[in-house]
């Protein structure tokens, strides 16, 4: 390879730099053409869009947004990474779920992912799970010097724990062999429990299974900070990263009251995080948290080489949907790369199929085969810390490791991890949270794909067995499509009992060049809701025959602004005189056509960031359907 000596020539030397003051009031002009009158910052403002946590992302980064840079790869803060080579070397820890209660099935299932690519086994334990006598009978034929063994056992990760450790050494396993979690979380069990129950007691055996692990298992960890109950308690990146930085707070003065070094208590720590099918978020939030916990772990005394924190993260459960559930294997693709790139030490892609029960054989094996295409096929573990150095993401890192660090003083001066679960105040703030958000996918302004966009009404149902129900009685457990799915089962409920789905008539007005995006718009509407759109064109004279013929009670008036003012009045009139209970316009028509469209019987408008939620529960009301 020839290197030309560098002598100063650039082919960009005779343009000027652009400045943020130019780039503004281009975009000022672009506003102006859509009626937005905004100047200067106000027109970047203009661009940005609201995250959670009171951040926002802008449509303009620049160096000066970077920040300081975090240091290399391996080294504190550890926000490029917890180790120099990161996964360069062998990838992340591919880590499939087995939650199943039958431990011949359980063990055809991990046999199956460790021969196809899965590298560890993360394996539920006791109610929502494997009965623990049952753990042996599951891990048969596995190579357990091979495939680390992590546990999630809630309140029995004690008796879950020994009978692993007696299985190792039933099996002659060199103690410097084991590798894996033994999964003991009790603040993480009481976040999605609520039990009453002191949980001092569940603390000491922790410790007590710690102390074991330092002396006599290098490779095994006793302790899981669990911050996944928070994220489906709807709780906020920043809220999920403060909870679990005073989680790990609390375990770290355990273990140290029980004697062991602040180097041991770090090293018996993993986190366990969401990853989402927002891409950089997700890859801010794991950068961020290890910056978070290298600070705490620095304060509390520890090396610098124990400072770094040890993550395994979960494509979130929240943002899975039970309606053409198939979309799911690209929100966990997307989270899931997410996860790679933010540095996670072992990734775990549930699913697809998740939400309706235990996935099946194909289930698993395209959650598995997620990591090895992106792993094997994209190579994306081979280059240390991809995002370092981008704007946006150092800048998105740094405002949310300051937003949680602010969660985590704020449950610090309530008393701790512990207390804050028993008050009840992180579950207000976790409520809170979940509100707002509620009220964004209510609007559709965070939109869901193939539930509150774009549904299919004839799509057959994907049946699987139930899953065993998970601990509850602790923080609620949410999901993003949860007001849609109550709306959509009412619809299937009528469909059972009557043959036929609810209808709402889309009555167009004009040309396919005047109606079709408001017809595109209202039938994706009323499809969220279970209600079949049938779409003919109309003039005045035969609204009331296309009511009738197609049974409908309920119309949906959708056209141009232009063809409103000449035809809508006069079909609306048409429509109410056949017996339409309800007559709605699509779009927002102001001023005196709005106001004669309402005076000849429009009842109400559905428009874009209307909330869907509301129009269509009261449609459903409407038409009697329980």
């Amino acid at each position: 390879m020839t290197v030309l000596p560098d002598d100063g020539f650039h082919l960009a030397a005779e343009f000027p730099d652009a400045t943020r003051e130019q780039w503004q009031r281009l975009v000022t002009g672009v506003l102006s053409k859509t009626g937005t009158a905004a100047e200067g910052p106000a027109a970047e403002d203009a661009l940005a869009t609201a995250l959670q946590d009171g951040l926002a992302t802008r449509p303009l980064y620049t160096a000066d947004d970077g920040g300081a840079v975090p240091g290399p790869p391996g080294f504190p803060p550890f926000v490029r990474g917890g180790r120099p080579e990161g996964t360069a070397l062998t990838g992340w820890d591919v880590r499939q779920h087995h939650g199943g209660p039958d431990p011949r099935r359980v063990n055809e299932a991990v046999l199956a992912d460790l021969e196809n690519g899965v590298t560890s086994l993360w394996i539920a334990v006791g109610g929502a799970g494997l009965p623990v006598e049952a753990l042996p009978a599951a891990l048969d034929g596995v190579y357990l010097d091979l495939a680390p063994v992590v546990l999630d056992a809630g309140e029995e990760s004690e008796p879950a724990a020994r009978k692993l450790l007696a299985l190792y050494a039933e099996r002659g396993l060199p103690r410097d062999a084991a590798a894996g979690n033994l999964g003991a979380d009790p603040l993480g069990t009481l976040a999605r429990t609520g039990t009453d129950a002191d949980p001092a007691e569940a603390l000491a055996a922790a410790a007590r299974l710690a102390a074991l692990c330092v002396r006599d298992h290098p490779r095994l960890r006793a302790l899981t900070v669990d911050a996944l109950p928070h994220h489906e308690a709807g709780g906020s990146p920043a809220q999920e990263l403060g909870a679990s930085l005073a989680t790990g707070v609390a375990y770290l003065r355990t273990l140290t009251a029980a004697g062991l070094t602040v180097d041991e208590a770090c090293s018996q720590l993993e986190f366990r995080y969401s990853a989402t099918a927002d891409q950089f978020l997700t890859i801010a939030k794991l950068r961020a948290a290890r910056r978070l916990w290298a600070r705490v772990a620095e304060v509390s005394g520890a090396t610098p080489a124990a400072r770094a924190q040890r993550q395994h993260a979960v494509t979130s459960s929240v943002m899975m949907t039970r309606r053409d559930p198939w979309v799911n294997m690209l929100r966990t693709t997307i989270a899931c790369l997410g996860a790679g790139v933010g540095g996670a030490d072992a990734v775990t892609v549930l699913p697809f199929d998740t939400a309706l029960g235990l996935p099946d054989a194909f289930a698993r094996r395209i959650a598995r085969n997620t990591s090895s295409i992106l792993l094997e096929e994209s190579h994306l573990a081979r280059v240390i810390d991809p995002a370092g150095g981008s704007w946006y993401v150092e800048w998105l890192t740094d405002e949310l490791a300051h937003a949680a660090w602010a969660f985590f003083q704020d449950l610090e001066r309530a008393g701790g991890q512990a207390a804050a679960l028993r008050s009840g105040l992180l579950a207000e703030r976790l409520t809170a949270t979940w509100a707002e958000r509620s009220a964004d996918l209510a609007t559709r302004r965070e939109p869901i794909t193939g539930v509150s966009e774009f549904p299919h009404l004839g799509e057959a149902p994907v049946d699987r067995e139930p899953a065993p129900p998970t601990p509850s009685g602790g923080l609620p457990k949410v999901r993003r499509d949860e007001a849609y799915e109550a709306l959509r089962a009412r619809s299937d409920a009528h469909l059972a009992a009557t043959g036929a789905r609810p209808r709402v008539l889309l009555a167009a007005l004009g040309p396919a060049a005047a109606h079709t995006g408001r017809v595109t718009f209202a039938a994706n509407l009323f499809q969220a809701g279970g209600i079949e759109p049938v779409t003919r064109q109309v003039t005045a004279e035969d609204a009331a025959g296309a009511l009738t013929a197609e049974g409908a009670t309920i119309a949906c008036l959708c056209s141009s602004d232009t063809l409103y003012a000449e035809q809508a009045p006069a079909v609306a009139e048409a429509l109410k005189a056949a017996g339409a209970d309800t007559v709605f316009l699509a779009g927002k028509p102001k001023g005196e056509l709005g106001e004669d469209c309402l005076r000849a019987g429009v009842d109400a408008f559905v428009f874009a960031g209307g909330d869907a939620v509301a129009v269509l529960s009261s449609v459903l009301d409407r038409m009697g359907v329980a």
